[in-house]
């Protein structure tokens, strides 16, 4: 009986998996198709149901080759500094709300915490357009340091909310022999905790990373030309070249393939800090 039961578990994963992984496959099967392959017919199997090309991806990197190439870069720098910003800010947040205790009138840690994660919750829209009059104001409008800044702050909240879990798991008795011993707080946080909170800050680092990597609104509203990300620059394929679907596919693999290759390099990272996050509960 559990055999079976666990038979129809794998089952039903694997359909989940090819359900959730088919889009990818036909954005990298389009990516190398003519538009004729693309256009006429549904076609799925190289070799069998159409012939490979390199077309698609020769245009994209001699045609589009800037335009690419500057969106990449921003995406990069813009989506690494401001998740890098928010763990770090995060991690020092998380750390003494966990370790002291604070009183804001009738607000207690707990009670910080949760209102802190609940910035999380304001939709991007309601703030839009106050940030881009701020940003016009400021001279921050289309800059790296402006989108930096945005990403860092809207993703901070999520950063506090999994690091605090994270530092929960370090023994206090590991810190206190440290006070014994002379250590001022920064020497213990910096030492002590920061690298014994490694894989969860990996782990969060990540889901920051992804969320800054993919973040639209903003980007469209705040950025037109030198701070444009790959997710505008996919998104006006339609309105600038037409529905060209074997090169859209072509930005897709591009645009999804750095944050596929980081998750899988620092996946066992991640699963510990998950891992570990979740030991309390």
């Amino acid at each position: 009986m559990k055999k079976e039961h666990n038979g129809l578990i794998y089952t039903i994963l694997v359909i989940w998996c090819i359900f959730a992984l088919f889009p990818i496959y036909w954005a990298l099967i389009t990516s190398f198709k003519t538009d004729t392959a693309t256009l006429e017919t549904a076609t799925y199997l190289p070799w069998v149901d159409f012939d490979p090309i390199l077309g698609p991806w020769k245009t994209l990197f001699t045609k589009m080759g800037d335009q690419i190439s500057r969106s990449f870069i921003n995406s990069l720098v813009i989506a690494t500094i401001s998740s890098f910003l928010a763990v770090f800010v995060g991690a020092l947040a998380a750390y003494g709300l966990d370790r002291f205790s604070y009183k804001l009138g009738f607000l207690k840690n707990q009670d910080i915490l949760l209102w802190i994660l609940s910035q999380r919750m304001l939709p991007p829209a309601v703030v839009v357009l106050p940030y881009f009059l701020i940003f016009a104001t400021i001279g921050l409008l289309d800059t790296h340091a402006g989108m930096i800044l945005i990403y860092a702050v809207f993703n901070l909240p999520l950063a506090v909310w999994l690091i605090k879990n994270f530092v929960s798991q370090i023994p206090v008795s590991i810190e206190e022999a440290a006070l014994v011993d002379g250590a001022s707080r920064v020497s213990i946080f910096f030492k002590i905790a920061l690298p014994l909170m490694a894989p969860g800050l990996v782990a969060t680092f990540l889901f920051c990373l992804v969320l800054a990597w993919n973040e639209f609104l903003f980007a469209l509203v705040l950025t037109f030309e030198k701070a444009q990300t790959m997710p505008i620059m996919l998104a006006g394929q339609q309105s600038t070249v037409g529905t060209n679907w074997w090169i859209i596919s072509t930005i897709v693999i591009v645009t999804i393939a750095p944050i596929t290759l980081i998750s899988l390099f620092l996946l066992k990272y991640m699963v510990k800090g998950l891992i570990l996050g979740a030991a309390k509960y």
